[in-house]
C-alpha cells in the first residue's frame, strides 16, 4: 500500500482530488513517531480526542504524552483538507481556560485557524 495515491477521489469533505494521502499505509512504529513528534511540537496537553476515523490511532499514541490537568484539551487528525471535520469535533467544545488546540499530520488545504500540521502539502 502507498502514503501517495493518484487517481479520481471524493474527500469526507466533498471535496474531489486527483491525490491522496492515505494513511492506512503508516505502519504502528510511523504512529508512534508522529506523535512523539507531535508532542515535541506541542508542548503540554491535558487531554487529546481524534476526529473520527482518521485522527483516533493518532490520539491513541499520544495520550502517552498528556499531562494531566496542564495545557489544552488537543483534537487531532490525519489528514486536512478543508478543516470540516476538526470544526465540528470542537463545536460546543469549553475546556476551561487552557482552550482547544488542534494539530494534524498532513495538511492538504485550509487548516483552520487553531490548528497546526506536520506537514503542509499544496494541492
Amino acid at each position: 500500500m502507498n502514503l501517495f495515491l493518484r487517481g479520481t477521489f471524493v474527500f469526507n469533505s466533498g471535496v474531489e482530488g486527483d491525490w491522496k494521502i492515505e494513511c492506512d499505509a503508516l505502519t504502528e512504529e510511523d504512529w508512534q513517531t508522529l506523535a512523539m513528534l507531535i508532542s515535541r511540537r506541542v508542548g503540554s496537553f491535558s487531554d487529546v480526542e481524534g476526529v473520527p476515523r482518521g485522527g483516533l490511532k493518532l490520539a491513541r499514541y499520544l495520550t502517552a504524552y498528556m499531562t494531566p490537568h496542564v495545557g489544552p484539551l488537543l483534537i487531532v487528525d490525519d489528514v486536512c483538507t478543508t478543516g470540516g471535520s476538526l470544526e465540528r469535533q470542537r463545536a460546543g467544545r469549553l475546556h476551561g481556560e487552557n482552550g482547544i488546540l488542534g494539530f494534524v499530520v498532513f495538511n492538504r488545504g485550509t487548516l483552520p485557524i487553531w490548528c497546526s500540521a506536520l506537514f503542509t502539502l499544496g494541492n
